[in-house]
This record gives structure tokens, sequence and C-alpha cells, in this order.
């Protein structure tokens, strides 16, 4: 009796998949062309070597509602929303903080802050390109240079805390003698809203005491950073210093 003939196994579309990605991000060299959902399963391939990531990347998307909702969620959430496993929460929840580092260690310290101009400029690098609210202190010394620069808070695209008393301990650790406080408004509103005033003057009010004096709080809603609103060019609060471009 004849054998029955074989049909050929179907092709998994699937084979090679990781390889794939991995590839075409080392030969772009960017994520820029990458879809949110592509980016979280390219890092899960990292804790996952025999799971499905490109399911689970879009599980955790609906899950948190958008990208950075997901990034900006810690570990402790990750795991019990996220259904992850630790390795894989702690990969992810690193992120943010490896990219403040990394910003961190791109800038120079030393530059000088003695303008609008120079202080606008930098924030601008530091906060237009982010999508949710983040609020910033510039640490000055008695020549008006940057001693360092923290992120005090980050938030949602229409708002953030300030925390009056990590300001203040931030400005002492760096004996600071100026600061130059700044945040964004990613809608691109130039406007200051009231609750950007009150905690301006409940920043300038706990500071002064220490003897550091409040030189500005600047407003980055542009990439161009002579758009940004600033409260000493504005002759809010008292705040002054040279306003004028370089």
């Amino acid at each position: 009796m004849d054998e029955k003939e074989k049909k050929p196994k179907k092709k998994n579309i699937h084979s090679g998949h990781r390889h794939r990605v991995r590839q075409r991000f080392l030969k772009e060299n960017s994520l820029e062309s990458f879809e949110e959902y592509q980016i979280v399963e390219l890092l899960l391939f990292y804790a996952y070597p025999m799971k499905d990531t490109n399911e689970m990347a879009h599980k955790l998307l609906d899950t948190y509602g958008s990208f950075h909702n997901l990034l900006a969620a810690g570990a402790d959430d990750l795991m019990a929303r996220g259904n992850l496993t630790e390795g894989a929460a702690v990969l992810i929840s690193m992120l943010p903080h490896i990219a403040r580092r990394y910003e961190n260690s791109f800038y120079s310290k030393k530059e000088q802050m003695d303008t609008f101009a120079r202080a606008s400029a930098y924030l601008t690098t530091l906060l237009s390109a982010r999508p949710f609210e983040s609020f910033v202190l510039l640490c000055l010394d008695i020549n008006k240079r940057l001693i360092n620069y923290i992120y005090i808070s980050d938030g949602t695209t229409d708002g953030t805390k300030v925390y009056i008393d990590k300001v203040i301990e931030k400005a002492l650790i760096n004996k600071a003698k100026f600061v130059i406080i700044g945040h964004n408004h990613p809608s691109g509103n130039r406007e200051m809203s009231n609750a950007d005033y009150v905690a301006t003057t409940a920043i300038i009010r706990s500071l002064e005491p220490l003897g550091i004096k409040v030189l500005d709080h600047i407003i980055v809603c542009d990439k161009n950073w002579k758009n940004n609103f600033s409260f000493a060019k504005e002759k809010y609060l008292g705040l002054k210093y040279n306003i004028s471009a370089d």
C-alpha cells in the first residue's frame, strides 16, 4: 500500500521575529519608526526569553492607557496590575530614571545662568520634549553658575505637584546661593496658572530665610526658548535678573 502523501508543514510566520526586530533597531539605530507597543515588546524580549511579548505589550498599554503611564508606574504596580515578573517590572520602571541620569551626565556643570536667555535655553533643552509636566530646580553658586539641576517631580499632561520640602532640601544639599525654577506646559499654553503663582510664592518665602534667592520661574511652552514665560520678564513677585538676550 502506497504511503499517503505527506502535506508540507506550514511555515511559522513568527519564526525569527525577535531576531528581525533586533536587527531593525540595530540597522536604524533609533526607535523613531517603532510603534509604542513595539518598543515595549523589544524591552520584554530581555525579560521573557520564550513568551509572546507582542501580546503582552498590547495588554500593558491597554492596562495603563499610555506609554507614559506605563513607564511612570512603579515596579510594585507593574507586578500587581501588569502581572509582570520582578525582573520585567524593574527593567521597565528603571527607564525614566536611566533617562534622567543620562541627561544629568550630558550637560556640563558651571554653565553661566545669569540671563533669561541662558536659563530659558537650558530649561527648554531639558523640558520641551517631555509629554508630561515636570518641575525642575536649577541650583546656582554665588556667581550664578550652574551647580546642579534636579527634577523635583513629574506629573500629567496638565499638572505636576511641587514639593516645597524637596526644593529646600536639594537647594541646601547643593549649597545654592541662587535658584531658578522651571516647569513645562506640554499643551503649549503660555499662560501662568494660579497654582504656578502660589507655588512660586511659597518657594520664595521658604528659601529667603535660608539666604537663597529665587531669580526666576520659567515656564517652557515651546521649543524656541524666546517664547517661554518668565516671572522675571513679566515682573511678577519682584523676581529680577538680566532678562535681555545674550
